[in-house]
């Protein structure tokens, strides 16, 4: 959740949600920040399992992880989901770690 609480580290995830890009292409679009600004905020969001990075020779390339923002997408579901729904997936955890 923190990785994704800033607003570049959000515009990042978006530029490599569909395709991957190299890392001075994604610093590219964002001119007021340096280089080194923009690699830290890659750095975070491969830390935080968001982001994967592939090497080729002396470049690295990002693209979005899948499954990477599925335990945030998760939360997000439980806090706006109806006291009906919460009920019915307890009731279904309980059910299956009964069977376990």
């Amino acid at each position: 959740m923190r990785a994704i609480a800033d607003p570049t580290r959000r515009a990042i995830l978006v530029l490599v949600r569909d395709r991957e890009a190299p890392a001075g292409e994604i610093a590219g679009r964002f001119p007021r920040m340096s280089r080194p600004a923009v690699s830290q905020h890659l750095r975070v969001l491969v830390g935080a399992g968001l982001l994967d990075v592939r090497r080729e020779g002396n470049r690295r390339f990002y693209r979005l992880r899948p499954g990477g923002l599925a335990e945030a997408a998760a939360f997000f579901a439980d806090m706006w989901a109806s006291p009906l729904d919460r009920l019915k997936r307890a009731a279904e955890r309980e059910e299956k770690e009964e069977g376990a």
